[in-house]
C-alpha cells in the first residue's frame, strides 16, 4: 500500500511547499563545502541531510550519492550502512536503478521492487535487505563530472508525486554545492600534485648532482646512469634517487622550495 509522504517541516525547513526553509538548507550545504576535508566527507554530511530531509513517520528512507570524475576514483557514500551496501551492489554487478539513472541523466522511478524486472539480479538482492522502492536522481552538474542521489524506501511506493518533487528540489540544490565542492577538490589535487612532482624533481636532481661528483661526469651522463639504475631494478626514478642519496647523506626527507 502507498504510504503517506506529506512533507513535514524537518530540521532544515522544507523545500516542497514555496521555499520554506530553503534558505537555511543552502546555507547548511555552502556550510559543508567549507568544512569538509574532502569530497567524500561531503557525500556522506549531504546524504544523511537528504535522509533526514525526506523521512516521514514509518517511512525512513536511506540515501547514497555516486559520483564518477574524470581520472578520479568512483565516489560513493551514504546515510547509513543500507544506502552503501545498495550502491556497492550495483557498482559491483554493473547495473541497476542508480547507474541506469547516471549513464541517462533522467531520474528512474521503482515504485514496487516486487514487480519491476529490468535488472533482475541486482532487484533480487535489493529485495533480500528489505527495500520496497527506489528513486534515483541525477544531478545536473557544470564540473566535468557526473552524480546521481540514491534514495531507498523500506516501502512499496514510497515515493508518491509530491515526494518525488521534493526529492528533485533538493538535488537540484545539492548540485550547485557539490559543484564548489568538486572545484574546491580540484584545486586541492592539482596543488597536490605539483607538490609530489616538485618534490620528485628536488630528489631527482639530488641524486644527479651527486652522481656527478662521484663519477666526475656531467649532467647527462648522470641522468643516464640514473635512468639505467631504474630500468635494471625496476622501480620509479625518484625512488633510485632517493636510495642514493639516503645512501650517501642518510637523508630520508627531501623539502621542496615550494611554498604553498
Amino acid at each position: 500500500m502507498s504510504q503517506d509522504f506529506d512533507i513535514r517541516e524537518p530540521q532544515f525547513g522544507s523545500v516542497g511547499r514555496a521555499g520554506a526553509g530553503l534558505p537555511d538548507f543552502v546555507l547548511h550545504l555552502q556550510d559543508l563545502v567549507l568544512a569538509s576535508s574532502d569530497v567524500h566527507e561531503f557525500l556522506t554530511d549531504t546524504a544523511t541531510i537528504f535522509a533526514l530531509q525526506l523521512s516521514q513517520p514509518g517511512n525512513h528512507l536511506s540515501c547514497g550519492i555516486t559520483v564518477v570524475r574524470q581520472k578520479r576514483p568512483v565516489a560513493m557514500a551514504g546515510s547509513d550502512t543500507l544506502a552503501r551496501n545498495l550502491d556497492e551492489l550495483q557498482n559491483s554487478d554493473g547495473d541497476g536503478p542508480c547507474l541506469t539513472a547516471l549513464r541517462t541523466e533522467t531520474m528512474v522511478h521503482v515504485p514496487d521492487l516486487d514487480a519491476d524486472l529490468r535488472w533482475p539480479k541486482y532487484s533480487q538482492a535489493a529485495r533480500q535487505t528489505n527495500i520496497g522502492s527506489i528513486l534515483a536522481v541525477p544531478m545536473r552538474l557544470q564540473a566535468s563530472a557526473q552524480a546521481v542521489v540514491n534514495l531507498y524506501s523500506p516501502i512499496m511506493h514510497g515515493f508518491p508525486h509530491h515526494g518525488i518533487d521534493a526529492s528533485v528540489g533538493l538535488t537540484g540544490i545539492a548540485a550547485k554545492a557539490l559543484d564548489l565542492a568538486l572545484n574546491i577538490a580540484q584545486l586541492r589535487e592539482a596543488r597536490d600534485d605539483l607538490s609530489a612532482a616538485l618534490q620528485s624533481r628536488t630528489v631527482i636532481d639530488t641524486a644527479i648532482g651527486a652522481i656527478m661528483a662521484q663519477n666526475r661526469c656531467s649532467r647527462d651522463a648522470a641522468f643516464q646512469i640514473l635512468v639505467k639504475a631504474s630500468s635494471h631494478r625496476n622501480i620509479k626514478l625518484k625512488e633510485v634517487a632517493a636510495k642514493i642519496i639516503s645512501g650517501i647523506a642518510g637523508e630520508r626527507e627531501f623539502p621542496t622550495t615550494y611554498d604553498e
